[in-house]
């Protein structure tokens, strides 16, 4: 059993990844939360449905979020009624957020809804929420304390930011499938994505207990670092390294993650500047295909079992 930690684009491409060379019962995926967020009324959980869209292969595989062949009709004549329209809500899109809405108004948990919609788009292998309490992003910027999507999407991640908290992870408890599957006696190597280290992958360890069952399992724990000779591949992460107070570089990305990790995965255009002191392993890191993501995956895999 692998279990991967995901959000946003990157977590997305290399769970696709790791899903093309193993099967259902051999992977399971933990999705960021701390994006999630009402808007007009209607749950919106942007990590589980990238992670799940792209597993389907219904993402937008250009813009990296959202569906293929998406029609904005919808948002149009919302904006015309005078509704906020800075959220890309797509037409088919749309159809996720309502039936995750009523579902949960149904009484449902996240992971419950989570898996319904998983199976209505063909995914076998398990993918949950970390878990099914609230937990939110927030960020302490130059202009105020913004919600995640304020600051990501409305703001464009253009605000400078002096801190970031996790409002609710110390009361939140992991998804009864994400802890069955940190006990999980066959879990032979847990993988954090190439997801934002701050923001995407943050929010799931600092869920209540998921640290310290990372730290004392006798599997290994490698991370795929997301930023490359010093940019980010997608998204803030090197600019909020930066911002606060951190090297936005993969020596500064195994700094971030510390003694949790036994092992770092990066980029060969990083060989030579690479003073870490976890253990490294050195391959193309950059997804541009699908066969690079089997080929990230399948690296990946290998460099775990040289760890146990």
């Amino acid at each position: 059993m692998i279990l991967a930690l995901a959000g946003g684009v990157g977590g997305a491409k290399l769970a696709t990844g790791l899903a093309g060379i193993l099967g259902p019962d051999q992977l399971a995926i933990a999705v960021n939360t701390g994006d999630d967020f009402v808007f007009q009324g209607l749950s919106i959980s942007p990590d589980l449905d990238t992670v799940t869209y792209t597993l389907a292969g219904l993402n937008d595989q250009e813009k990296g979020w959202g569906l293929a062949e998406e029609s904005w009709q919808f948002l149009a004549a919302l904006e015309r009624l005078g509704g906020e329209a800075w959220f890309k809500l797509g037409d088919k899109d749309l159809a996720t957020h309502v039936m995750r809405s009523y579902w949960l108004s149904k009484g449902w948990t996240l992971s419950e809804v989570t898996a319904r919609i998983c199976s209505a788009l063909g995914i076998t292998h398990q993918v949950f929420p970390m878990s099914d309490d609230p937990v939110r992003t927030f960020l302490d910027t130059e202009i105020g304390e913004l919600d995640f999507q304020t600051y990501f999407v409305r703001e464009r991640c253009q605000p400078k930011v002096r801190n970031v908290r996790y409002v609710g992870a110390d009361q939140a408890k992991p998804s009864e499938a994400f802890m069955k599957t940190l006990q999980d006696t066959y879990l032979s190597a847990i993988i954090i994505c190439p997801s934002n280290p701050i923001l995407s992958v943050a929010p799931i360890l600092a869920v209540q207990g998921v640290s310290p069952s990372l730290r004392s399992h006798p599997a290994p724990v490698i991370a795929v670092s997301p930023i490359i000779e010093g940019k980010a591949v997608k998204g803030p992460a090197a600019k909020l390294f930066r911002e606060l107070g951190k090297d936005p570089s993969v020596a500064g990305v195994a700094e971030y993650y510390g003694d949790l990790l036994d092992g770092l995965v990066i980029d060969a255009k990083d060989k030579d500047r690479a003073a870490i002191r976890q253990k490294t392993l050195i391959t193309n890191t950059l997804m541009q295909t699908d066969q690079d993501k089997k080929n990230l995956a399948s690296d990946v895999l290998e460099f775990a079992r040289s760890l146990i």
